[in-house]
């Protein structure tokens, strides 16, 4: 039985949730409409009338960044209006409600889904701070037995936080449940919140952000500098506040903190929630941040100008000049920040104003809005960027400065409860990354992790995970030595691979020593055929490109992480793939000539995806590979397709119908009429086009692709183009 499978909130019935109605298209509902049907569901979108309908879609087509992996799913999506549609709400197991933050709007919208909706379907509210509760309040048994926040965070496809807020009433079966859904189908990380005014990402995080502009005010600290403090140096996003105020919106922080200050009346910190001179200023103005194009910051053209607080005027950056940063910044996250609060500059000062009353703040509210420290350290972490919540941040820095009880709240893996006791932290295996396994054996550029039950990790330690002759050399030997079984490609660094080592092939380059770079190559396609006899899957996450994507088509299964960034990208540097990459694609995709035509066009072009859906549509992976939504699930889910695969014969080479080497003829001369091929672009596109129109099979496009990537090297462009991408870290078109 699935997990969608066990969803009903009718005992006895099961019934798979695959429809969702989202009704409201504002940034929000539009947002979670495109991240549910990114994963597969089936939905339908309302809004107050069919244009605002269409309007909503239509934005968040061409958002920033992109809430569809690929845009074509965007004409998957139903819409239609409340007047005349909201039946349509009946025909869907799940209806998602993220309209105007109003509750009487909302209770009147539940009023009319009540009656219609069957026993088996259940809503959500998407609020980010009415209490859940009083929304129900009037409704029939079964609609509040069901009925819950589910509050995503903006933008859905990219904050993996989901707050999940029952009431008194709600069916603890049924919060079981679809607390397990949400985690595996909708692809989030669940806290369960109390139902307390903003839960908590919204009580303290709108009070911290609303704080830092205050003493930002108050101490009359530019953006650049306040942002400078309150960015990765304070372990937090680079958007740091005023970039993270635009995102929000001063309209959407407005709207929050006014539900706050209206609901938390005793609250003894709630002045802080007064709207800043500055937010007052932008919000007459209609200056509400990203969505109109301008707050605290304003693009023009590729620059970002920066507000003056006290004139509100737009002027070009100044960046920050703080030495003292600069001496410390390097220091453990707790080390660092416990010596700026000690600092005698405008560092110190404002991390005085701001960090302690912030986690001070935190302190005098944990026990109102979070069953638990972690729940709430977890919200921060997981919806805000935070490296550290509040809490182990506090553990972390030293609860001296803050004048808060000196017990740790985190000791030997448990967490403080109420009674000062520890309780031990549940452990959540399926979502646990690649370093809480244990490491079994070392090579000097790789390890072996042991993920259970007969699996193995097999994981690079270069950095960025590029492929360096000694790597393949070790590789080799292991597999050779049929030392592990089934296993799992991946890499200890952020990213799968970034590519083969350029400056292996600059000093064979240098030295005139081209046998080496053959040898190079030959060691790098033997190693790719061992991997193609073996039980392995490759894990792609960040960027998996060049020769470390090559030795992951090789393997029987890839499963990128949805957000992977993954191509061929050799053309930039002057050269085409060299470890089989080009035969790689040709016969993954030989099932239309049309189709190996568009391929060869993105290996011309050095195409690199935006996210594995689209490395799909682009001809990188296979119809067989694995999409992992979850952003914590991706060393899991390789681990179960490990245990499930089995090591199949290559596709057989097909020779193309009609005529592709003109085809690609034609996309080429397409390409140099557009000025986006320069004439080396054009010799590296014939060098393409006679490999994937001219070969007779894989074996002799292997030694094609060789032979050609030799010439490619010999070549003054290609030469420069390898220098420059080593001194300057970006392309060079020549």
């Amino acid at each position: 039985m699935s997990v969608d499978d066990a969803i009903s909130p009718v005992a006895g019935v099961l019934r798979p949730i695959h429809r969702v109605c989202v009704i409201g298209a504002g940034t929000m509902g539009a947002g979670i409409a495109a991240h549910l049907a990114n994963l597969g569901f089936s939905v339908t979108l309302l809004d107050a009338t069919q244009q605002s309908t269409i309007d909503g879609l239509a934005r968040a087509k061409i958002a920033q960044p992109p809430p569809f992996y690929v845009s074509d799913r965007a004409s998957e999506i139903r819409v239609g209006n409340t007047t005349d549609h909201l039946e349509w709400a009946a025909e869907c197991d799940w209806i998602c409600e993220a309209i105007v933050e109003r509750a009487e709007e909302k209770k009147l919208l539940y009023a009319r889904l009540d009656p219609i909706l069957p026993e088996w379907s259940f809503v959500t509210t998407n609020t980010s701070g009415l209490e859940i509760k009083m929304l129900a309040e009037g409704r029939s048994d079964q609609f509040r037995r069901t009925f819950v926040g589910t509050h995503f965070f903006n933008p859905p496809r990219y904050l993996k936080l989901l707050e999940l807020i029952p009431t008194e009433e709600t069916d603890p079966a049924f919060l079981g449940k679809l607390r397990r859904f949400l985690e595996h189908r909708v692809a989030r990380r669940v806290v369960i919140a109390k139902d307390t005014p903003g839960f908590i990402a919204n009580r303290f995080g709108m009070w911290s952000m609303f704080h830092a502009i205050h003493v930002a005010e108050k101490l009359r600290l530019r953006v650049e500098e306040v942002d400078a403090i309150t960015g990765p140096f304070l372990g937090r996003p680079a958007s740091a506040t005023f970039r993270l105020n635009d995102i929000v919106g001063m309209d959407i922080m407005r709207d929050i903190a006014s539900n706050l200050l209206e609901r938390c009346p005793d609250d003894p910190y709630k002045s802080a929630l007064l709207l800043p001179q500055t937010v007052h200023g932008l919000l007459a103005r209609g200056w509400i941040g990203q969505k109109t194009g301008q707050g605290y910051y304003r693009k023009e053209s590729n620059e970002f100008l920066a507000l003056e607080l006290q004139n509100f005027a737009y002027r070009p950056q100044r960046p920050a000049d703080f030495p003292s940063l600069a001496e410390i910044e390097k220091l453990p996250l707790g080390e660092r920040i416990a010596k700026a609060l000690q600092l005698r500059d405008e560092v110190g000062e404002y991390l005085r104003m701001y960090l302690i009353p912030t986690l001070k703040y935190a302190y005098s509210i944990k026990d109102q809005v979070s069953h638990c420290v972690d729940d709430f350290d977890r919200v921060m972490e997981w919806g805000f960027g935070w490296h550290m919540g509040p809490f182990r941040l506090l553990d972390a820095i030293g609860h001296e400065p803050f004048g808060i009880d000196p017990q740790p709240f985190y000791q030997a893996g448990g967490q403080i409860t109420r009674t000062g006791n520890y309780a031990p932290i549940p452990r959540e295996t399926e979502f646990a990354p690649l370093s809480d396994y244990a490491i079994v054996a070392k090579g000097e550029n790789h390890v072996i992790r042991d993920l259970g039950e007969g699996v193995s990790a097999i994981s690079t330690t270069t950095k960025m995970g590029v492929i360096t002759p000694a790597l393949v050399e070790e590789l080799i030997a292991l597999l050779e030595s049929n030392r592990v079984g089934r296993f799992v490609l991946t890499s200890e660094a952020r990213s799968f691979s970034v590519g083969y080592d350029l400056h292996a092939f600059q000093s064979a380059i240098l030295d005139d020593d081209f046998p080496r770079i053959e040898h190079i190559l030959t060691r790098l396609a033997y190693l790719g055929s061992l991997l193609e006899t073996r039980q392995g899957v490759a894990a792609l996450k960040g960027h998996s490109l060049g020769g470390g994507f090559e030795l992951a088509l090789s393997c029987t299964h890839i499963v990128a992480d949805a957000e992977a960034k993954i191509g061929l990208p050799e053309a930039k540097v002057g050269l085409i793939p060299g470890g089989r990459g080009v035969p790689l694609t040709r016969v993954n995709n030989q099932f239309t000539t049309k189709r190996l035509c568009e391929v060869a066009g993105n290996l011309i072009a050095g195409t690199v995806s935006s996210n594995a859906e689209h490395a799909r549509v682009l001809g990188y992976l296979r119809s067989t590979d694995t999409t992992s939504y979850h952003p914590d699930r991706l060393i899991t889910t390789a681990r179960e397709v490990a245990l499930e695969t089995t090591s199949l014969p290559r596709q057989e080479w097909l020779p193309a119908e009609g005529p592709l080497g003109g085809m690609i003829d034609r996309v080429i001369d397409q390409g140099k009429q557009r000025g986006e091929l320069t004439e080396h672009d054009v010799m590296i596109a014939h060098e393409i086009k006679q490999i994937y129109a001219k070969s007779t099979s894989f074996e002799d496009g292997v030694l094609r692709e060789r032979a050609r990537f030799l010439e490619l090297c010999r070549k003054k462009f290609t030469q420069a183009r390898i220098r420059h991408m080593l001194e300057h870290n970006r392309p060079l078109r020549n």
